[in-house]
């Protein structure tokens, strides 16, 4: 090992970081010296990042005594390393590579970002990000690919609308869902050779038979063998599409039935359902203790507003990057909740009205991540919704007759003033 200059005083005393590529890893050792007090020794080794590269890698931290290992998430390339040394018995933390980045103007390789993060790290100067136990870890893999799918399902339907415009075929127009009993049959049957309109509207089975007129409109068309052949090929792939779905669908609530109850309890929150409820499981875990409040579970997420003040003035900021998939559940769930008459609802219109919607949206996850923070640290807690008055009723009356007045002045464009009614005026 190589002696390194006088430093001051570590926070961890043995520490290993590890700079990982696709294909090979830098590790950088430092620990105390053997004779001299106060200095500090390291040694950098590279491995290849084959699991007996990685166990060899785990012996040499065992004997050097490691405490701690740190990497940067690079990529998905940590995750084997991360998941073996952890499985090996040692703490591992995964840093954000924004937060230990060098000083610029140094010289950058592999070598050099080792030695830099393992100095970071014995000086505490990092804190780790969060990765979840290994049951929430594939439960969150499982809900992960579900939506995969399910976007690409949705791609794959607007595929076929679009086949079917190319053929004049105005089907979706009249039925709201293409892909329902009667939209299904009517597709097979064109498929099958079927060209007749009035043939084809006579297959809409329920409800559907009172719009029998306008199907055969909609039904007319030039579609022929060409659009034939596309749509077939698409509803085959919707089908296997649906029947991966489902079997995820089952997979998961076979994984998540240990938490039943949280997961009830989270469907109680408005907009949420069961799969959005899930999802959410799956990217937060069950654990709240990781977010000491519910400001720091929100912050985590990204759903926090950005102070951004310079000279006085404040700038417009956005909240940060986080986690896109617990994003999208989020949108999602507002998108639900804004067409409810809900406390929830009528504070994302009240939002949307003064602030936009992007901005509404944004703070309604915000509130929804509060509400799930609340539920998950406390297992007793239930969700109580306020009710849409709730504003309503905390605002005086002096100010909400001032806020009608501004808004009929905006949509009038003159001036408005209050005067008691007669019967008042002549009793005065």
């Amino acid at each position: 090992m190589e002696d390194s200059r006088d430093e001051p005083a570590q926070v961890v005393a043995r520490v290993c970081a590890i700079d990982i590529g696709k294909a090979g890893l830098v590790a950088c050792v430092r620990v105390p010296h053997p004779t001299n007090p106060g200095r500090r020794v390291q040694e950098v080794r590279e491995y290849a990042s084959v699991t007996p590269a990685l166990l060899a890698l785990a012996d040499w931290l065992r004997c050097e005594r490691v405490e701690l290992v740190a990497m940067e998430a690079t990529s998905a390339y940590w995750k084997p390393v991360f998941y073996l040394l952890e499985a090996e018995g040692f703490q591992c933390w995964l840093l954000n590579a924004k937060h230990v980045k060098n000083v610029p103007g140094r010289p950058k390789t592999d070598r050099l970002d080792a030695i830099w993060l393992a100095k970071v790290m014995e000086r505490g100067m990092c804190r780790p990000s969060l990765v979840h136990p290994k049951p929430v870890r594939r439960l969150r893999d499982l809900t992960r690919y579900r939506r995969s799918l399910v976007r690409d399902q949705t791609r794959e339907k607007q595929r076929l609308e679009k086949i079917l415009e190319d053929a004049q075929i105005k089907l979706d127009s009249v039925i709201s869902d293409l892909h329902g009993v009667s939209g299904r049959q009517m597709l097979q049957a064109m498929i099958d050779g079927q060209r007749n309109p009035t043939i084809l509207a006579e297959l809409a089975r329920g409800v559907m038979r009172r719009k029998i007129p306008q199907l055969r409109e909609a039904l007319t068309g030039h579609f022929d063998d060409h659009h034939a052949l596309i749509c077939a090929t698409m509803l085959r792939r919707i089908d296997t599409l649906t029947a991966d779905i489902a079997e995820l669908d089952a997979r998961i609530e076979q994984m998540i039935a240990p938490h039943a109850e949280t997961l009830n309890t989270l469907d109680e929150i408005t907009g949420v359902g069961l799969r959005s409820a899930q999802e959410i499981i799956a990217e937060l875990g069950v654990d709240m203790t990781v977010f000491p409040t519910a400001a720091h579970l929100v912050s985590w997420a990204k759903f926090s507003p950005i102070d951004a003040t310079s000279a006085g003035r404040h700038k417009g900021n956005s909240t940060g990057k986080g986690n896109p998939w617990l994003a999208a559940t989020l949108g999602e769930v507002v998108a639900g909740i804004s067409r409810t008459n809900t406390f929830l609802g009528e504070r994302y219109r009240r939002l949307a009205r003064r602030r936009g919607k992007k901005r509404a949206i944004v703070a309604l996850g915000n509130s929804v991540l509060t509400i799930v923070w609340h539920l998950l640290s406390d297992p007793n807690t239930h969700y109580q919704d306020l009710g849409p008055n709730y504003y309503e009723s905390k605002i005086s009356q002096r100010r909400r007759q001032r806020d009608l007045i501004r808004q009929l002045e905006h949509l009038t464009g003159q001036k408005v003033t209050l005067q008691p009614p007669p019967e008042l005026l002549a009793a005065a």
